[in-house]
């Protein structure tokens, strides 16, 4: 029981450094795609129990992946001010037309989300080009539909805070967030996202390269950023 414990209260202060590490890391905001990353390459670490340092591993990854990591940003960035441009202009159409573009703008948003749920794992995890990168998070999302509809609603479930009419349980509900809800809800997404990666990584992952045209269909290789896809 005490050994439960004491495993449990050094994964929660792994959590909260990891979790304040990424929050000072993301003030740049040019540097919230390598944050990301980084924090998902940690979080698919500490889900394998194969985390050592915390600290180096978030740096590691940071460093690695900033040029890659810093470029998907500025697209994912580029894209989400596009689409809310769009739909403050569908605003102010009327009649039916503006019905009909809610609804395409709205498909536009699930497909948005569903790729951000998976390009900083996926980054994290596999060597790519920008162009492949995109193309298999996207393809992930499609294929294991069911695990990214659960990850889409453990990510979204923190924004229910703005919906919470108390201002003190907000405030508490706030405070717990920053001090380590990012890194909790990408740990136990990363839970999911292992069981996903573990279809595209072959038993001799360190050396083989593997075009995942195969048995899977997403072009993957696999080598740790760990591998490729």
């Amino acid at each position: 029981m005490d050994n439960k414990f004491f495993t449990v209260m050094g994964r929660v202060a792994d959590l909260i450094m990891l979790n304040v590490v990424f929050l000072i890391c993301c003030l740049p905001i040019v540097t919230i795609g390598a944050s990301l990353t980084a924090l998902h390459y940690v979080t698919l670490k500490m889900a394998r129990n194969e985390e050592s340092y915390i600290i180096r591993s978030f740096f590691k990854s940071f460093k690695q992946n900033f040029k890659q990591a810093t470029v998907i940003n500025l697209i994912m960035l580029a894209v989400a001010a596009i689409l809310y441009m769009d739909l403050r202009i569908v605003g102010n159409i009327d009649g039916t037309m503006s019905q009909v573009l809610y609804i395409v703008f709205f498909a536009f948003g699930i497909l948005y989300m569903m790729v951000f749920l998976y390009i900083y794992p996926v980054l994290a995890k596999f060597y790519n080009s920008i162009k492949n990168t995109f193309r298999n998070a996207f393809l992930m999302a499609i294929r294991h539909l069911p695990y990214t509809v659960l990850m889409a609603v453990i990510t979204l479930l923190p924004a229910g805070v703005f919906f919470i009419k108390s201002f003190r349980i907000q405030s508490m509900a706030i405070m717990l967030l920053c001090m380590f809800g990012f890194a909790l809800e990408a740990f136990i997404n990363g839970h999911f996202l292992v069981k996903i990666f573990d279809n595209y990584i072959p038993a001799d992952a360190d050396t083989q390269d593997t075009d995942l045209q195969n048995e899977n269909s997403a072009e993957t290789s696999s080598a740790e950023n760990d591998h490729t896809v």
